[in-house]
């Protein structure tokens, strides 16, 4: 997964002060109602009004993501992300409307940064496989809220793009990529997707030669194309009315292009469906690291799969829930190979991988595979015990009102909703779908879904 973040800094005062609001408890989220609406036939919104605060979460989602990325420019849209906070152009306002007359200067990255400090608020763009993002925080005061609403809308929709700015930050990308080339972590994260995927876009990496080929051209043709109201969702949380969801959601998309119809937009490039693999595949690499770097694992499910409940809850038994875990307990606890050892499914769009991770010695690294192998190959065959199914029920339940105690992973949890389409009850109904798995669904799922014999391994550090 290709990620680019960025950071606006803010004053030592009000970023400590945002932090400390970020995880104070949010009582009551849990019952809180998602709501919803289409502004202008087009631009999706979702929301959670809460007052506990009085700040305001925002993310908007654009279908911009890596799979998008030409195979000789990868990167690109992390690196559009990257320099949509290193300045904005000036611009007069229309001849029509509120703002009639007004002028706005152009605002390079020290001037941006200084603007957010002033402001007590936070803007961040990122990218990832599926999609391009972007996050601010902000108080509800309104001479406050107004203006970081304003410049977030020119951050997004009027980035300069400065060929100077692109040159730097291109080569601090080129020293960076460089860099994790010399880690055996990440090298083992490449091999791992390019050998999953295959050549599904999913699979590609940024390469120091895809990083060096981006020009400031295809930021703003990457830009033009993808950034589109049609294309967007925005997801809010805080102490706002409904009023105020729609003012802010046009506010921040208004420099974008109108199109006369959504339908009326170019399509997106149809990418292929992520292929099955057809037998199992090692991939060694020696490296001079202390420990090997193991990763197991094949194309697991995409987001939108009926089996996701029996799979996570199954996936927690398996490798998902630390000490307790199967895997934790043949791997570590019994036999001493390694410290810690994982499994986790990464749902996508599209069939995103499941994935097995451990670190362990050189010389161990064969005897934690054929262990983790064992464990798998058991769990797939027979599923789980109802000792462990209500354990798994029981942590996992007793464990939700942590996913939604601040802002911020509430946030996450209703731009998730709005990206893939969940039902707006999805989080008044998680316990209740967590309770309703059963033995027989987890076991028919993961004998579905997953095959032992056509795992893809990859180990990094390995001697032979």
């Amino acid at each position: 997964m290709n990620t680019f973040s960025i950071f606006n800094s803010t004053s030592l005062v009000c970023r400590a002060a945002l932090s400390l609001c970020g995880f104070l408890p949010a009582l009551g989220f849990a019952l809180q109602p998602i709501e919803h609406v289409r502004l202008d036939d087009r631009l999706e919104v979702y929301w959670v009004l809460d007052h506990a605060l009085p700040m305001v979460d925002i993310q908007v989602d654009f279908d911009a993501g890596s799979r998008f990325d030409p195979a000789r420019l990868t990167g690109l849209s992390g690196a559009t992300a990257q320099m949509l906070s290193k300045g904005v152009r000036g611009e007069s306002a229309p001849d029509k409307g509120p703002a009639k007359g007004q002028r706005w200067q152009p605002l390079d990255e020290n001037a941006l940064g200084q603007a957010w400090a002033d402001l007590g608020a936070i803007f961040v763009a990122s990218s990832s496989d599926d999609r391009l993002s972007v996050r601010m925080r902000s108080l509800v005061k309104t001479d406050i809220l107004d203006k970081a609403v304003e410049l977030a809308s020119r951050e997004i929709g009027t980035p300069a793009f400065d060929a100077t700015i692109w040159r730097r930050e291109r080569a601090m990308s080129v020293s960076s990529i460089e860099e994790s080339l010399t880690q055996p972590a990440p090298v083992a994260a490449k091999l791992f997707r390019e050998n999953v995927f295959g050549t599904h876009p999913y699979g590609q990496s940024v390469t120091v030669a895809s990083v060096k080929a981006i020009e400031t051209q295809d930021l703003q043709r990457f830009h033009q194309r993808f950034f589109t109201p049609c294309r967007a969702r925005v997801s809010m949380v805080g102490d706002l009315q409904r009023a105020d969801v729609e003012r802010i959601a046009r506010t921040l998309l208004s420099r974008l292009p109108k199109a006369q119809s959504c339908a009326a937009l170019a399509p997106l490039p149809t990418l292929p469906a992520v292929q099955a693999l057809g037998k199992g595949k090692t991939v060694a690499l020696a490296f001079a690291a202390s420990q090997a770097h193991v990763l197991m694992g094949q194309p697991g499910i995409a987001r939108d799969d009926a089996r996701y409940f029996p799979l996570t809850v199954g996936n927690y038994i398996l490798g998902g829930g630390g000490f307790v875990s199967r895997l934790t307990d043949q791997v570590r606890e019994k036999r001493g190979l390694s410290y810690s050892v994982y499994s986790y499914f990464y749902p996508e769009l599209q069939t995103g991988p499941f994935t097995i991770g451990l670190q362990t010695r050189k010389d161990q690294a064969h005897q934690a595979l054929a262990v983790v192998g064992e464990v798998l190959d058991d769990f797939v065959s027979h599923g789980p015990t109802p000792a462990e199914l209500q354990a798994a029920k029981d942590n996992l339940i007793g464990g939700f009102a942590l996913r939604i105690d601040n802002n911020k992973k509430l946030l996450d949890n209703v731009a998730n909703i709005a990206w893939y389409g969940l039902p707006l009850d999805y989080l008044q109904t998680w316990t209740q779908a967590v309770q309703g798995v059963t033995l027989e669904s987890i076991h028919e799922a993961f004998k579905s879904v997953l095959d032992p014999k056509t795992m893809v391994t990859v180990i990094v550090g390995e001697p032979s």
